[in-house]
């Protein structure tokens, strides 16, 4: 799935000094049946980091399609260790584990599926550097490495029911995705944040098509820096009117 040639956006410049943030989004636009290919920072853009919990996306693709989890009620149960996070401390299903980006539960869906099979769909679909090497869990301290125009093109399969999963798969996991919605534009996107870099991707739905978006930017002062990332994609998506003022 070939990408259009990417427009360097300079007007996007403003958003990211407003925040302040230093950092790249790659937006792509595939309404009313063209393709638009529009970044800010392309160089950056090209440039892979650990996706962190944006993986969760191709993640629970991989633990359905291997009936490590039947559905979104499977319910998985906590192991009774306390983590920092309370709504991690509880049983999960599919839905709170996406919603609550609960690392525990995807630690063990890695560990079930095995490090072979996860490098194996990687491969097939085009996942970054689909390595599961190094420091465990592998999409955060290890080696797996994405760029945002990567993640576009991922985003773009998944949207398209394209990947190499079942159907009743790929629509589960857009669902899981779903953060918000209006009258006439769903909303489906995953954070991520490894404590150094923080991403937002997904896109928005329209009836003359989607919207697709990668953005990721360097949070120097960690907590104080995370909501930055939906500020200024908003800001983006708003200015070409992907999503309501």
């Amino acid at each position: 799935m070939a990408m259009p040639q990417a427009i360097e956006q300079q007007e996007w410049a403003h958003f990211f000094e407003g925040a302040p943030a230093v950092g790249t989004i790659a937006v792509l636009d595939a309404r009313n049946g063209t393709e638009k290919l529009w970044v800010h920072a392309t160089e950056r853009a090209k440039q892979r980091f650990s996706p962190a919990s944006t993986f969760k996306v191709p993640h629970s693709l991989f633990a359905l399609q291997a009936k490590v989890v039947k559905d979104e009620f499977d319910v998985i149960a906590w192991d009774q260790k306390q983590r920092g996070n309370p709504a991690w401390n509880q049983d999960q299903d599919l839905r709170s584990a996406m919603r609550n980006s609960t690392v525990w539960v995807f630690e063990r869906f890695a560990q079930t599926m095995g490090q072979h099979q996860e490098h194996q769909w990687m491969q097939q679909i085009g996942y970054g550097n689909a390595a599961t090497t190094g420091a465990a869990p592998f999409w955060v301290e290890g080696d797996l490495a994405i760029s945002a125009l990567e993640q576009l093109e991922f985003l773009q399969k998944l949207y398209r029911n394209a990947l190499p999963f079942e159907l009743a798969h790929q629509r589960l996991v857009k669902d899981l995705m779903v953060n918000e919605a209006g009258s006439h534009w769903i909303l489906r996107a995953k954070t991520g944040w490894t404590g150094s870099i923080g991403w937002w991707i997904g896109w928005v739905e329209h009836p003359n098509g989607a919207v697709f978006f990668a953005m990721n930017i360097d949070t120097p002062h960690r907590m104080g820096d995370v909501a930055k990332r939906q500020i200024i994609t908003r800001q983006v998506l708003r200015s070409m009117a992907a999503l309501p003022d």
